[in-house]
């Protein structure tokens, strides 16, 4: 009897865990999915989280201030496109004399990353450059 009674359990007990294993793959397949979702969209939703900025200035022999920067996507998921950049221009105290947008018209697929250059007629006494990313288009 005793024997019947473990040969019983031990078939109820594995067939409860193929049963279990199925529904947990399933589980965790949608939950996968979701995340991946929600990725995409807090990526699309931040692009200013995702994209970094640097970059450095110089004078040419126009009197014009060249920025160059590098922009990097770090989303694992989105392509952005049409990056606006906010430029500020500092004297040598640290006061911020004047603000600009420059937007690149270039596509940037996640974790690739893409050069820019710029030339602005900058406010007398500027000292540096301060760049920072404000949107862009997905």
């Amino acid at each position: 009897m005793k024997p019947l009674f473990f040969l019983c359990t031990a078939i109820l007990i594995s067939a409860a865990a193929c049963n279990n294993s199925s529904k947990y793959n399933i589980k965790t397949t949608d939950k996968y999915e979701q995340t991946k979702e929600t990725l995409g969209e807090t990526e699309q939703k931040n692009p200013s989280r995702f994209i970094t900025v640097t970059g450095n200035n110089k004078r040419n022999l126009l009197g014009q201030t060249v920025v160059k920067g590098t922009l990097v996507n770090k989303a694992t998921v989105v392509t952005y496109k049409d990056v606006d950049i906010k430029l500020s221009f500092f004297s040598k105290t640290g006061t911020l004399l004047e603000e600009d947008h420059d937007v690149v018209y270039e596509s940037i697929n996640p974790g690739a990353t893409t050069h820019f250059k710029s030339k602005y007629f900058a406010p007398k006494g500027t000292d540096s450059v301060a760049m920072q990313v404000v949107g862009a288009k997905y």
